[in-house]
């Protein structure tokens, strides 16, 4: 013999209210200042054989932060370890063509 259930009433979930926890909800991209940055490259160049692994689990930053972070110090100095947005360089289709017209413009006019 089975025993079915009855459904709940309405009445006995409208009672019920889900607060969402915080350390569950979506985390969002790390940002690291320029200062912070050249101090991991500094204290990663100064260590040991065997060190640098210590340093990125407690900074819990991946081997290829640093090396970039390094590729962007040795080419463009502190400068390129300030980047303002994570992502690729914006497009300079739009700005080119606007040049185009203008040097267009200025040589289709006549000579005084």
């Amino acid at each position: 013999m089975q025993v079915r259930q009855m459904p709940k009433s309405r009445s006995d979930s409208s009672n019920t209210q889900v607060t969402p926890n915080p350390e569950l909800e979506k985390r969002t991209r790390r940002r690291f200042p320029a200062e912070y940055k050249l101090r991991i490259v500094a204290e990663a160049d100064a260590c040991k054989h065997g060190e640098l692994g210590g340093i990125l689990r407690r900074e819990k930053l991946y081997s290829n932060q640093l090396a970039d972070w390094r590729r962007e110090y040795a080419e463009h100095g502190v400068k390129g370890l300030s980047k303002s947005l994570p992502g690729p360089a914006p497009s300079l289709h739009g700005q080119n063509k606007n040049l185009k017209l203008k040097f267009a413009s200025v040589v289709s006019r006549p000579l005084l």
